[in-house]
């Protein structure tokens, strides 16, 4: 009867030598992953990009077809020029009908002078007024037409100007450009393929701040807080881990059955809450990692 009571305190002391490490919660290595879509039409001319290359924010990595862009800018162009040369020179095409008016404003007072010393009658002295108010309403009709020609035209250069932004946005956008500092995930297109808008063109994540999604328990869910610090273990296998600081960055709002591939702390909850740990990565945590985590300051 003895060595049946032997195998009970084996598989005891077995499982306790091979037990997890002491995370409040497990979970997997995540990062902030962005598919890059082409936003213009047209052929790519180049993509020198290839799968784990890193990028800086805003580097230059592929660029499609813009010579029919270019084109259109340049029509734009021109035809803008065309309405400026057209803009009329308002002093310069009034300047004669203001020196008539002079004119004829000393003709008016010559013949008024006259008058008083008897040498010219009133008719002719009406005559001088009548000249100078027609003369007065025709510099009023030519400023009126000329200002209503300059409007014209300044809208119709405002509309090209706008036409030519335009084609600058989309001449921009056929410049393909990362969005973030990260590393190329995935490649999805080549060198000599046509692009349409929204095609994807390739993966970047942020490799510098990765996340530990973990998962809690409804019990441990009071006593945690964003901004609330947190040391996260990253899991090798074979007992071998690093520790990191981590700050607690996102809890979500519901709960859900706890991943097959998740042990929380407490195994038998069945729901769990995920939150999200943020980690300066050193460039050993890989998406996918599994980790662990410890909250507060342990």
């Amino acid at each position: 009867m003895k060595p049946l009571k032997l195998f009970p305190f084996l598989f005891i002391v077995a499982a306790c030598s091979s037990g997890l490490p002491e995370y409040d919660a497990t979970g997997t290595f995540e990062t902030t992953e962005v598919i890059v879509s082409a936003e213009a039409s047209g052929k790519l001319l180049s993509f020198d990009i290839e799968e784990g290359t890193a990028l800086k924010a805003g580097a230059e990595v592929g660029i499609i077809d813009t010579v029919q862009l270019y084109l259109k800018k340049l029509q734009l162009e021109a035809s803008a020029k065309s309405v400026s040369d057209q803009r009329p020179d308002i002093l310069k095409q009034v300047a004669a009908t203001k020196e008539q008016i002079v004119q004829a404003k000393r003709e008016r007072d010559r013949v008024a002078n006259l008058l008083r010393v008897g040498a010219a009658n009133q008719k002719q002295l009406d005559d001088a007024e009548s000249l100078l108010e027609v003369l007065n309403k025709q510099l009023t009709a030519q400023n009126s037409t000329l200002q209503n020609s300059d409007r014209s035209l300044t809208w119709q250069s405002s509309s090209v100007g706008i036409q030519v932004a335009q084609v600058e946005d989309q001449l921009s956008k056929c410049h393909i450009t990362s969005p973030l500092t990260g590393t190329v995930l995935a490649k999805y297109a080549e060198a000599g393929e046509l692009a349409v808008p929204g095609t994807p063109l390739f993966k970047v994540a942020d490799m510098e701040q990765i996340y530990l999604r973990a998962y809690i328990t409804s019990e441990q869910l009071a006593g945690i807080k964003l901004g609330q610090k947190a040391t996260v273990y990253s899991d090798y296998g074979k007992d071998v881990r690093k520790e990191y600081p981590g700050v607690v960055t996102w809890i979500s709002d519901t709960s859900e059955f706890t991943p097959k591939t998740i042990l929380t702390k407490d195994e038998r909850a069945n729901l769990v809450y995920a939150v999200k740990i943020a980690v300066k990565n050193d460039g050993l945590l890989k998406i996918g990692m599994y980790g662990g985590v410890t909250f507060g300051d342990k």
